[in-house]
């Protein structure tokens, strides 16, 4: 291989568009050369910068993806759990101090049992 490339060749190698490479060259970020109005890349270089962006996913950065994975999910029950305890709050739920479900006539209707 050459070791000198054009944006086209380089585009290729690295599989990145030329647009993104052309405004890579533009920022600075990526090593390049100018002769004139041509931009050309040494292959070593280009590699070296390469490995500049080097990513090695440790244990740590595992887990840590597993906790947020974990906190984004949706909770299936949490429409239940709020009504349920928002019925409690207010005084609507039954509870098993409130008598046995037989003394239950209807919404608030409470069946006498004869002992009040």
């Amino acid at each position: 291989m050459k070791e000198f490339l054009t944006i086209d060749e380089l585009s290729e190698y690295l599989s990145i568009k030329r647009s993104t490479l052309y405004s890579m060259v533009e920022s600075g970020e990526i090593t390049h050369y100018r002769v004139g109005r041509l931009i050309r890349f040494k292959k070593q270089d280009v590699d070296n910068w390469m490995e500049g962006h080097r990513r090695e996913e440790n244990s740590a950065d595992k887990k840590a993806k597993v906790i947020l994975k974990a906190i984004n999910r949706p909770f299936a029950g949490i429409d239940r759990i709020v009504k349920k305890t928002i019925a409690e709050v207010k005084g609507n739920g039954y509870t098993p101090h409130h008598g046995r479900p037989d003394q239950v006539k209807g919404l608030r209707e409470e069946v006498s049992d004869g002992n009040l």
